[in-house]
This record gives C-alpha cells, structure tokens and sequence, in this order.
C-alpha cells in the first residue's frame, strides 16, 4: 500500500510518497519541496498573500495528481504556523477540501514538537541518552526532549525565519546593533523553554529543518567534507556555523548563495535563521549539532501507521478494490467501521427485502452498501452542514474503481442521508439526469432509515422485516434492547423511502 504526507508549512510545502512495507516501516518513492513562502507577511499583517495562496493551491494540486499517479491510498495532510495564525487561513483550507479533495488537520505548535521527535528517533540513534531536537521552521521553533523510549518536555516557540523576517522589516544585511536587538528578542522568548529542557537535562542537540540542514551543509562544506547523499547523523561544530553565520549577516541577499551549501531559495532569511540557531545553542550550552534528515512529514506518516497499523491489516481484506477503497477514506476522516458496517447490513436487509418494490439493479446494491461506510466522513470537517462536506469529500477523494456517475450517486446519497431528502428544487440533484435522479431518491430513501436505525450508535436493532401491505409498508425491528429511539429517528427519515414507494411507513418493535 502506498501512502502520502503532505506538510504545508510556513516557508515550503513539502509531500512524501511512501510504500508501507510492514507496519512500522515504509520505502521512500518520491520526494517533493516547493517554496510556497504562505507565511511571507502574514506575521506582519496576519494575511496570506495572493500570490503564495494561488502558488499554495496549484502546489498541492500538483501534489495530488502525483500521488494519484503513484496509486497512493491516502494522503495525511498538515498545516502548521501560517495557517494557523492567518485571518485567510481557515479560507485556505476550506479551499483545499473544495477544489482538492483534501481536508488537512490544522496542528498545534506542540503536535508539531511530537511529530518531529517522532520522526527524529528513526532517524538518529538516542539510545538511552536525552537530546534536545531543535527544528526551526518558517513562523516556529519547537524543542523536544526525549530519548528512544519517550517524550519528557516539548514546546514551540514564535520563533521562525520568516516571522523574523517580518520583525526585522527587510531581507539587508544586519549592523552590530541590529543583531544585539534581535538576540535579546530571541532570548527573552526561547529563554524560560530552553531552561526548563535544561531542566529535564539532555547530552546532546539534534538538528532538523531545512534552515538547520542548509545551515550544516554549508559549515560541513567549509571543512571539505563530502556529502554522499544526505547530512543525516552529521555533527556540526558550533566554531563553524558561527563563520558562516557571520558571513551570511555581511552579505546582500543575492550574494548569499555563492556560500556553497546555501540554496538561492532561502537568500532571503537564512541570516535570520542562522542567528537564531546560534542563540539556541549558546543557551543551550554545547559545543556540537547532530543533523537530521527526519521532518514533519516523516512523522506524519509514522504516526499514522502506529495509530492504524493493526487497521490497515484488516482493510486489505476487502472483497474487491471498490470496497478497499471506500473503507479506507471511513479511516481516513476517523469514521467508526464497525458502527458503519452495521448500518450497512441493516441497509442491504432492507434493499432485499423490498426488491420487488423498489425495482432498483443489483448493481445499485453495492452502491448502497459502499455509501453506509462512508456518508458522514463531513464531521471530520465541520460538523455543522457535514453532510455538504462529505459530499466534496467523497467526489474529489480519489475513491477507486468507481466511474463518474457512480461517484455522483455516492456523493449524492452521503448529502441526503440526513436533514432534507432531494428535491428537484436542489440545483445538484436538479442538474441529474432521469435515471440518476431515481437510483439517488431510492437508495438514499433506504440510507436515511437504516442511518436512523442506529440512532444510539450501540447497534441495538439486529434484523429489520418488511411487511408490505396495499398502502402501508410495516417495518418491524428485533433486538434484545429498547428500541424506542431508534424507532423515533427511523420513522422522522423515512419520508424519502414513504416518497418513492408510494407507501406509507410504520417502524415498530418486532
């Protein structure tokens, strides 16, 4: 199985395609970076600009064809800092569920901290020891302390080359007194964090970031050293970074990149940056930096396959590709299988038994059943309207194995499974063609009772019976339980079902 991380940070958004051999380890396929800059400004004036909105979207877009290219299963998606603190964040995000098809999870400073520890200790071997992980990005700098086996202090600092950036006004040079001021700034923030991660104690600092990597590159290149394929596991002199440093805060932004190491896409606040690490590890009090090439989107990833690893074994026994598939998007947006594989039998029972009134293809059976798993995935959004989102979600979700109008029906049966039924007045629906439009009142007829149902989520209605009659179809229900509730929210949403077959609906106690 394949799967993608996508990390849209501050200064670059970067994905990862892996291929996960085993549950707790993966096979790097592609790698891609794209400097989007979506912080450049927003700590200034809090907004995302135009253009790194527009570059940020045609980004990922370009990401997810990729993916898709790749067979990937599912793409874990995280924002970071810019996000975060921009007025246009949520905008963006929403757009990128939208246009997209992806829903990233807006992650905290200290989320962030964890994931890259997480990521780190696969990379560099702690042994038993304490380190403090540093990892500077564009708008944060998180710390973490731990070892092999834990976490023992973590914490995020407002502290990131592009925010800096912003502080400072220009991309210039620094004078004597404008680097004493912007010291003080970073000691009187990271100050109290990194004495109490002194505190908790540790014998070594650990490196990553790509301001941290650029920046060991070069203090390695200084000293002849060969890089094969990656800086991972380096160690860095701090006398060393201090003379690049001091370099980079002479230079004009466009003689930055004639440093070897340095990259002409972070001219303009690798400076910033630089002076930033250097104060961390002076306060920090070590002589040395280990460099590592772990990353958010590494421990996007690792995180991912712990929390899901035993899951994902069970997915890859759906019957076909189709059902594989829809069972992974019910755990991509955290749905509970179980709950949803109970609504789909009771669902199948009731498409069964009223065959001969409905009229509907067996073919329309497995739509029904692939529809139960996956209606609701909208809460992982916005709970409010979910049934709207999971309708964007479901027809940009990259399901497999579905043609265009089957994902139209499924998108369209997760909109009405709850509130109201379709009507032609819905533009949607509106715009179907007559066969769609059939198949769409049936079957979400039959969804939004079996949905109600299972209105306790404790799966108490174990059978249904269909009893038709001339004007009336008789549900009858059989579980050990009370079925009160159920059978209250059951027959407020068979209106649809009442509509389509021309009957009128009772639900009762069987």
């Amino acid at each position: 199985m394949n799967l993608a991380a996508i990390d849209i940070g501050t200064n670059s958004i970067h994905m990862i395609i892996v291929k996960v051999t085993s549950r707790q380890s993966y096979e790097v396929l592609v790698q891609e970076k794209e400097m989007v800059k979506l912080g450049a400004g927003v700590f200034a004036n809090k907004v995302i600009s135009q253009e790194a909105f527009d570059n940020g979207l045609e980004t990922i877009s370009r990401y997810v064809q990729l993916a898709d290219q790749y067979g990937v299963e599912h793409i874990i998606t995280a924002a970071t800092s810019a996000t975060r603190e921009a007025k246009n964040g949520r905008e963006f995000l929403d757009r990128l569920i939208q246009d997209v098809g992806l829903s990233p999870q807006m992650i905290s400073g200290k989320e962030e901290s964890r994931l890259i520890f997480l990521a780190v200790n696969k990379t560099i071997d702690l042994g038993k020891e304490n380190a403090l992980v540093l990892d500077i990005g564009g708008g944060s700098t998180e710390a973490v302390v731990g070892n092999r086996e834990e976490v023992l202090f973590m914490s995020s600092m407002k502290l990131g080359v592009l925010r800096l950036l912003d502080l400072v006004g220009n991309q210039d040079p620094l004078d004597k007194k404008q680097q004493k001021d912007l010291k003080e700034h970073i000691r009187s923030i990271a100050g109290k964090i990194i004495s109490k991660a002194s505190q908790v104690g540790f014998s070594k600092v650990v490196g990553t970031s790509g301001t941290i990597r650029t920046l060991g590159e070069a203090a390695l290149a200084l000293n002849d050293k060969t890089i094969i394929s990656s800086v991972n596991a380096e160690v860095v002199r701090i006398k060393d970074l201090e003379k690049i440093i001091a370099k980079l805060l002479e230079l004009e932004p466009g003689k930055r990149a004639a440093i070897p190491g340095i990259s002409a896409n972070r001219v303009d606040a690798i400076h910033l940056g630089g002076l930033l690490l250097l104060e961390l590890l002076k306060m920090s009090k070590v002589e040395e930096i280990t460099l590592s090439d772990a990353s958010l989107r590494d421990g996007l990833i690792i995180d991912y396959l712990e929390k899901n690893g035993q899951k994902l074994d069970r997915l890859e026994q759906g019957r076909d590709v189709r059902e594989s598939s829809s069972l992974m998007m019910a755990l991509r947006y955290d749905t509970d299988i179980e709950e949803k594989k109970h609504i789909s039998k009771l669902a199948l029972q009731l498409f069964d038994q009223l065959k001969d009134l409905h009229g509907l293809e067996d073919s329309s059976r497995e739509l029904l059943h692939h529809a139960s798993l996956i209606y609701d995935i909208g809460q992982f959004v916005n709970f409010k309207d979910f049934h709207k989102h999971s309708r964007y979600l479901i027809l940009k979700g990259r399901l497999r194995g579905f043609n265009n109008d089957e994902l139209t029906i499924l998108a369209h049966l997760s909109r009405y499974h709850r509130k109201s039924g379709p009507k032609k007045r819905h533009k949607k629906f509106k715009k179907l063609d007559k066969n769609l439009r059939r198949l769409v009142k049936g079957l979400s007829g039959i969804l939004r009772v079996a949905v109600g149902l299972d209105k306790t989520k404790n799966q108490w209605v174990e059978n249904v019976y269909c009893i038709p009659s001339e004007d009336k179809l008789c549900i009858k229900l059989f579980g050990e339980e009370s079925l009160d509730l159920e059978i209250w929210e059951a027959q407020r949403f068979s209106d649809t079902l009442e509509e389509f077959l021309g009957l009128e609906v009772e639900i009762v106690k069987g």
